[in-house]
């Protein structure tokens, strides 16, 4: 495919409920059906939820909003943005980072993400029914470590994902987003009141929300400091992409809180739907894929209509991956057209095929690539401790340096108040937050991450 002129007036969102939408559907991924809920009861239940909901106030929101003022200041992608607002520095492989970790994540997190498209086909066809706990985790087994189906579901989820980024921002991501973000919502509520109307429901919303402050140790704290600052898609080039798509007539303050706000909300939704349910059929909780390939399908058989259950649990996990999938394959996209001025359709195309390789290599890593190593880890273990433990903390590490000590108040308070229209009374709170509380809370969140921090 040639290189192709890119012409015309660059895109933008049209509405403010399609820019929260798409942002709060990057933010909002598997990790918060998963991962949060466990994270939280392990870690003193409310006590966790406090400490998060403080931290993603203080550390998310300031990190959010640094990465919308770059990408709405320069009107360009993550490489372009540092070229355009420090023209002639090295600022601008900050940008890069930001590319690469987001093309890293897609490819890994494609191949969870295939893995839900296949669970939504097996409860459709009731595959489940009369599966005992040990035959669920056998079939998931034989499944993920197949190198048939895994690949094929994956490749299907990447074609969807292509499809929706290549109708564009206003006909494809926000279009879609602003579909399947309030799908999304309604089958987590379906889920919720199911939930908590089973017999014994309370012993899970205890395990989620009762505090328990004996369990709060500074791991906890970094842990919740970690979960804030992950869960928000900070650190790849996301938002900064997402940003430059804002027009100046919004708010950014309003769009970064509304964002950490719902993706908070989803996350606690989601432990909402999910304890009530294992503690009322009397099982643990498992951290991980484990909790909802092999622990779910099980508790939905001995549900009264636990098949109806089933196939909208996993079509939840579906629309979740493919929300996070569409930015993070955005982030590219914008790269190549702008920097290399493909067309989006060639773009896209291209992203996604050479991200299909990678992912397919980190598919098979269960299975026929399981003995491949890179320094001890599998493909999937190496690209997700790379991304995750240094790619992600480093990037929003910069880009808060970037924002409160190379940028100049006058333009980042432009874009704050919007260019003065507004009072921007926070931005003091803001300037000083992003200045000295920030960088040093990533920073304790990298080193321990990386191991040089030891609790």
């Amino acid at each position: 495919m040639a290189k192709e002129k890119v012409t015309g007036k660059r895109e933008n969102f049209v509405s403010k409920f399609g820019i929260i939408a798409a942002a709060a559907g990057s933010a909002v991924g598997l990790g918060n059906i998963w991962r949060f809920p466990y994270v939280a009861g392990e870690n003193g239940g409310g006590a966790f939820l406090i400490i998060y909901v403080i931290f993603v106030t203080l550390i998310g929101v300031p990190a959010m909003l640094s990465e919308l003022i770059i990408g709405r200041r320069s009107k360009s992608n993550a490489v372009g943005s540092f070229r355009k607002l420090r023209p002639g520095s090295p600022w601008y492989l900050v940008g890069v980072m930001g590319v690469l970790t987001g093309f890293l994540i897609f490819a890994f997190y494609s191949t969870v993400a295939g893995w839900t498209l296949h669970y939504t086909y097996l409860a459709i066809i009731d595959a489940f029914h009369g599966l005992s706990g040990d035959q669920l985790a056998e079939t998931f087994e034989k499944f993920h470590t197949s190198a048939l189906l895994p690949v094929f579901w994956q490749i299907i989820f990447l074609i969807l994902t292509a499809a929706i980024v290549i109708a564009g921002i206003e006909k494809g991501i926000e279009r879609y987003t602003k579909i399947l973000m309030p799908i999304l919502f309604l089958i987590l509520l379906i889920l919720v009141i199911r939930a908590v109307t089973l017999p014994g429901a309370g012993k899970g919303l205890a395990f989620l929300f009762k505090p328990d402050f004996t369990k709060v140790t500074a791991k906890t704290i970094l842990e919740a400091m970690g979960q804030a600052f992950f869960s928000l898609s900070l650190g790849m080039g996301v938002l900064i992409t997402y940003g430059s798509y804002i027009q100046k007539r919004e708010n950014l303050t309003d769009v970064a809180g509304e964002v950490a706000f719902f993706d908070t909300l989803v996350a606690i939704l989601a432990g909402v739907a999910i304890f009530p349910a294992v503690f009322a059929f009397g099982l643990k909780p498992e951290v991980g894929p484990g909790l909802a390939f092999l622990t779910l399908p099980g508790i939905f058989q001995q549900m009264p209509g636990g098949y109806f259950f089933a196939i909208i649990f996993f079509l939840l996990l579906v629309v979740a991956a493919l929300t996070s999938s569409i930015s993070l394959l955005e982030v590219t996209v914008a790269f190549l057209t702008e920097e290399f001025h493909l067309s989006r359709k060639a773009a896209t195309i291209w992203s996604s095929l050479v991200v299909a390789i990678l992912g397919i290599a980190a598919t098979l890593s269960f299975g026929v690539l399981k003995d491949f190593k890179i320094w001890g880890s599998t493909i999937f273990d190496f690209l997700d401790n790379l991304t995750a433990n240094i790619l992600l903390p480093l990037g929003g590490l910069f880009i808060v340096i970037f924002v409160g000590w190379v940028m100049n108040t006058r333009e980042t308070k432009a874009e704050i108040t919007n260019e003065n229209a507004m009072k921007g009374r926070l931005y003091g709170v803001f300037l000083f937050l992003i200045r000295f509380v920030v960088p040093v809370a990533i920073a304790l969140v990298f080193l321990y991450s990386i191991g040089l921090i030891k609790l």
